[in-house]
């Protein structure tokens, strides 16, 4: 059977779901859980992906995202690789987690993006995992009730502002505590579908790809990520550093300062180039060297409150432009 077809472009929305293998359990413990939600922040960070909704199940997950720079596969080939590896290894075990890659319905957000949150977050409800959606905490139907912070990952606002403009949290606990709509419960029933979520008007303009439009700003501004010159510039001035002690690794003299594998690690994570165009901007053999220079700057982010806050100013100079002197 051919896959179903991936349509990507900037700004689309979808609902991701992915089940284990034979149905069986692809969360275990609380730790695994935890290793899930943390893979999406970093994708928020490496792939500008937007999390608008989330439900962790035992053995499976549904997601509200949106993709401003349209990378959809790439979102999601770093969500479920990595976190097949981690509990592969936590399991001692090996082989596919997940049943397949993973189902995406392209979704007509402002149409549907209210009923879906309820749709992903009664999902412990529906399966008698718990009397009171209060009660579940591995969805963010709580955040959005106001029963615990939001995540820096999450989105609330665009699901929120389509349940009115006052006692957003109460009103949204009251419609989540309704049914699911019977004409989307029905979309997903379906064993085949044409993973669009949309009406014709919307389904014609996706397949004819004239959905949306690319020109829009709001569209257009989140495609403009930072050049290597541009991250290299503003690690040098936070640091107060040559750019030349960055770049001398080309002649292979040894680097002492942190600068040089920290603007390695911002070209990735906010550059969004791979290891292999790291390697080859910053005059590596091979990306094994990169991965281990952006491995390394990991470790000390992590320990390195300093530094930590380094690379935080030198991300907030390049999301507003102050890379110069």
């Amino acid at each position: 059977m051919a896959r179903p077809l991936r349509i990507e472009y900037p700004g689309a929305w979808y609902h991701v779901m992915n089940r284990g293998a034979g149905r069986k359990r692809v969360f275990k413990t609380d730790a695994q859980r935890e290793y899930f939600l943390q893979l999406l922040a970093a994708t928020a960070e490496r792939y500008r992906a937007e999390w608008h909704a989330y439900c962790l199940m035992d053995n499976h997950y549904h997601l509200l995202l949106r993709t401003p720079e349209g990378n959809l596969q790439r979102v999601m080939r770093h969500v479920n690789g990595l976190y097949t590896q981690f509990f592969n290894r936590a399991e001692r075990r090996d082989g596919a987690l997940f049943r397949g890659r993973y189902r995406a319905v392209l979704v007509d957000a402002d149409a549907h993006w209210l009923e879906l949150s309820r749709y992903i977050h009664r999902n412990p409800l529906e399966a008698g995992m718990v009397r009171d959606l209060d009660d579940y905490p591995w969805s963010s139907y709580r955040a959005y009730v106001g029963l615990e912070p939001r995540p820096p990952c999450l989105r609330t606002d665009d699901v929120l502002k389509a349940i009115g403009a006052r006692d957003r949290q109460r009103r949204y606990r009251a419609f989540v505590a309704g049914d699911t709509d019977e004409a989307l419960r029905a979309y997903y029933e379906q064993r085949s579908g044409s993973g669009i979520l949309g009406d014709e008007a919307f389904r014609a303009r996706v397949l004819a790809g004239k959905a949306p439009d690319p020109d829009r700003p709001a569209v257009r501004a989140a495609q403009v990520r930072p050049s290597v010159d541009e991250i290299v510039a503003a690690v040098c001035r936070r640091m107060g550093v040559d750019e030349q002690e960055v770049w001398v690794g080309r002649r292979g003299r040894a680097v002492r300062t942190p600068a040089r594998p920290l603007a390695m690690y911002l070209c990735q994570e906010v550059g969004g180039l791979t290891l292999a165009e790291i390697a080859e901007r910053f005059g590596l053999s091979g990306y094994a060297g990169a991965g281990s220079s952006v491995r390394r700057i990991r470790g000390l982010l992590q320990n390195d409150a300093g530094l930590r806050k380094v690379a935080e100013r030198v991300r907030r100079d390049l999301e507003t432009g102050a890379t110069g002197g």
